[in-house]
């Protein structure tokens, strides 16, 4: 498996975030989608030369950045490469600066719930959007 960081632009992260919308809409049909930051900077899991997942790193005030589109194909999941995209995003957001990740995710996704707080996340307040919003389940990781 390879992360390669990408832009928002790339082909290969737009295929990949429709596919995860398409999802997150089946799962909470009366929620809307938000747009993609445009300034997002995006990882991509590839397994052989095939786009398989990706997640973006969005900063949200200095040292903090806001982990977001994480999403890994159905076929390639419960294979590491959810914990492959998150550990590539902390070094993205280390690399630039953060020393703080923040995250949500909704409770209808308890794979991802279990991923986060395996990978030593805590849960925190809703923030911004998520506020007052009871699908919401938001996290927090200090990086070292």
């Amino acid at each position: 498996m390879l992360i390669q960081n990408r832009e928002v632009t790339h082909p290969d992260v737009t295929l990949l975030v429709l596919a995860a919308e398409k999802e997150l809409l089946s799962r909470y049909p009366d929620e809307h989608i938000t747009p993609v930051d445009p300034l997002a900077r995006f990882v991509v899991a590839y397994q052989m030369s095939e786009p398989v997942g990706c997640g973006a790193v969005a900063t949200v005030a200095p040292g903090v950045a806001e982990l977001t589109r994480m999403w890994v194909r159905p076929a390639s999941r419960r294979g590491g490469v959810g914990r492959r995209i998150l550990a590539g995003l902390e070094r993205r957001a280390q690399a630039e600066g953060h020393d703080t990740v923040i995250l949500e995710t909704g409770v209808r996704q308890p794979e991802a719930i279990a991923l986060y707080e395996a990978s030593g996340y805590h849960r925190i307040p809703p923030f911004g959007e998520y506020v007052g919003n009871p699908l919401s389940v938001c996290f927090e990781k200090k990086l070292a």
